[in-house]
This record gives C-alpha cells, sequence and structure tokens, in this order.
C-alpha cells in the first residue's frame, strides 16, 4: 500500500472518529440553540373544530434553523384555503415566510420570542400586518392573525388543540 494511501485512511479514520464524537454540524448547531430552537413547543398537528368547519395545522419541528408547517380548512367537505408556511433564521432573527392560497407569498419579521409565544410583523403587508402564536399553561394554542384592513383594526382568533398526526393512509 503507498504512503498516500495510508495516509489517506488515517485522515479518514480521524474524521470518523471526529464526527462520531461531535455529531453532525446540523445537531451542534441545534444544540447551541438559536432562535428556532425555541419554538420546538409548535411542533406537532394543531386542529379547530367549528361545525362543518375543520382548521389544521402541522408543523415540522425546528431542524437546521427553520421549522416548515402547512394548514388546510375544510367546510362543507371543501378545501377552501389552505397555507404552507416556513419559519427560518435570518441574522439572528426569525422571519415567518408564508405562501397562502391565492395570494402572494409573503414575509414577516420576529418582533416577541419566548419559551412559549412568537410574533411575526410586516407592516407594509395588507392584511395580516402581525401573526402570533402563544402556547397556553393548558397545553393549547392560541392563534391570532391581526392588523388594520380597510383603515379598520381587525383580528382572527384560531384557537387549537393538539390532535394526533393522521397518516393520510
Amino acid at each position: 500500500m503507498s504512503r498516500r494511501c495510508k495516509t489517506a485512511r488515517r485522515v479518514g479514520a480521524a474524521a470518523a472518529v471526529a464526527a462520531v464524537l461531535l455529531g453532525p454540524p446540523s445537531l451542534a448547531a441545534q444544540r447551541a440553540g438559536g432562535p428556532a430552537e425555541r419554538l420546538g413547543w409548535l411542533a406537532g398537528c394543531w386542529s379547530d373544530v367549528s361545525g362543518d368547519r375543520v382548521t389544521e395545522e402541522h408543523w415540522m419541528g425546528p431542524r437546521g434553523g427553520m421549522l416548515l408547517g402547512g394548514s388546510r380548512t375544510v367546510a362543507g367537505g371543501r378545501t377552501v384555503a389552505y397555507e404552507q408556511v416556513r419559519v427560518f433564521e435570518r441574522g439572528g432573527v426569525l422571519v415567518f415566510n408564508a405562501r397562502p392560497s391565492g395570494q402572494a407569498e409573503a414575509e414577516f419579521a420576529q418582533v416577541e420570542l419566548t419559551d412559549s409565544a412568537v410574533a411575526f410583523e410586516n407592516p407594509k403587508h395588507d392584511f395580516p400586518q402581525r401573526v402570533v402564536y402563544r402556547l397556553r399553561s393548558d397545553g393549547s394554542l392560541a392563534a391570532r392573525i391581526e392588523g388594520t384592513q380597510g383603515g379598520e383594526r381587525r383580528a382572527v382568533d384560531f384557537p387549537m388543540r393538539r390532535v394526533a398526526c393522521a397518516g393520510g393512509g
């Protein structure tokens, strides 16, 4: 075996040991506790049922500085709204990026972050200008959008309970 192969083998073995001891960078970053990691309480499946109207939100937990989520509202057996959402870190601040059905993509910047609440704002957006998620002491989720529309203050609450995530199969 050539000297170059032996050296490469030793370097490869050392790298493998380091990877096992240190873990992948994403795990190290998670342990460091960036802002997205503080939203672990949002992960999972949430639902609000009101008559024949069902609103569901599903959130993947924080990983790699990002959460991915989606929602769907079904009324009368038809999907009437849906949304794809990313919450990610930019410059040490969380950004809420929403792609709602029938509307343009919009970004909202974090203005509040605690161990049980997060609020995002975009004063230039039509409606809403503010998006809020709060974990209540009973384990339920209070989601809220608010802002000004047509010159009037408006708010829409989405009270949700944690539910089992359906397999869909």
